[in-house]
């Protein structure tokens, strides 16, 4: 018998990470997958050619929520989502990471009935500041099946008193990793394009709310950029509105080389072959890391501690890295395949 699964992403990054978990349904056989983008990121490159990189089909739905602030962009996605639950029928509800479009597609399944599956579950930074942590707490409250990259994520859910259904499965991002630098491998020309020769530049990006909102905040980020890009070149793929930001405020990072947002496979060759990363993005900072490249993050605090105790992270107002080793519990690279496994249990 078929079973449907309802995916709701509504980000690139979440496409992304359900790239190789809609390729293990699809392995797996038994499952109808039906993917629901809500729009909450409007991102102009995600195109076909998007889509193609990562060998999956467009969105069944696009709901086209977007440039709301968070109540209304959850209450609308709720709404719409609730109604998309409704014709569909699924068995189950697909989420990731910890946007809007998370915690709106827990909301309105769980009050349909709809057994909730959650990708990325049990992050935590401790942050209650931040959207994100609070989108963390209310998805993963809401669960039936709670699939954590790490054994730390296991603890943060047992200490919230959630054990039933929790399962460590490692991180499906570096499923996407290995297999997007074998796709890269003889495709990809950002390095030709730049003229940048591997382990001789860093990659940088900063988009995060408490980086862009607080413009004290932004000129510390863009001055600690401009020291850093006195000592090895940087290439910066620039969020559109990172850009808005620097031209409303007049602060560039002084040496840093600007370029336009880019492709997937682009961005994980240029990571791939990068000799550091400086970035507030949590899944850059774990890329880092399936790439063995060396990352700063531009935050106080990260979700990704395993990275930090790892040696292969540190925040940015830190001297040191920790004593370099690997993380075992980020798994094989076979985290989707245990993802289908568990939905057909």
């Amino acid at each position: 018998m078929s079973r449907t699964v309802l995916t709701v992403v509504g980000a690139r990054p979440q496409f992304i990470k359900a790239s190789p978990v809609s390729h293990a349904l699809l392995a797996h056989g038994g499952f109808r997958e039906i993917l629901v983008h809500t729009g909450q990121h409007f991102d102009a490159a995600m195109s076909d050619i998007f889509f193609e990189e990562l060998d999956i089909p467009p969105p069944k739905h696009n709901l086209e929520v977007n440039s709301l602030g968070h109540g209304a962009m959850t209450g609308r996605m709720l709404e719409k989502l609730e109604e998309v639950m409704i014709a569909e029928k699924p068995d189950w509800v697909l989420i990731y990471g910890d946007t809007n479009s998370t915690v709106a597609g827990a909301l309105a399944a769980a009050k349909l009935h709809i057994p909730v599956a959650h990708v990325e579950a049990g992050l935590r930074s401790f942050n209650r500041r931040m959207p994100e942590e609070i989108n963390r707490v209310v998805a993963d409250h809401l669960s039936t099946l709670l699939f954590c990259p790490t054994q730390t994520a296991v603890d943060n859910l047992k200490d919230e008193g959630i054990t039933k259904g929790v399962h460590h499965v490692g991180d499906v991002m570096y499923d996407v990793t290995l297999a997007a630098v074998e796709r890269a491998k003889g495709r990809s020309r950002i390095l030709e394009n730049h003229d940048l020769s591997p382990k001789t530049y860093a990659v940088a990006t900063i988009h995060r709310a408490e980086n862009t909102d607080d413009p004290a905040r932004f000129a510390k980020v863009m001055q600690w950029l401009s020291d850093r890009a006195k000592e090895m070149p940087i290439v910066m793929p620039v969020h559109p509105r990172t850009r808005k930001l620097m031209e409303k405020s007049g602060l560039t990072p002084k040496g840093v080389r600007l370029i336009d947002p880019l492709g997937y496979l682009d961005m994980a060759w240029l990571t791939h072959n990068s000799a550091g990363v400086f970035t507030d993005s949590g899944g850059l900072q774990k890329e880092a890391y399936f790439h063995r490249v060396p990352c700063v993050t531009l935050r106080d605090e990260t979700e990704w501690v395993e990275t930090i105790e790892a040696g292969w992270n540190r925040l940015w107002r830190k001297d040191a890295y920790a004593p370099r080793r690997d993380i075992l519990e980020y798994g094989n690279g076979k985290s989707s395949g245990r993802i289908a496994e568990l939905l057909a249990a």
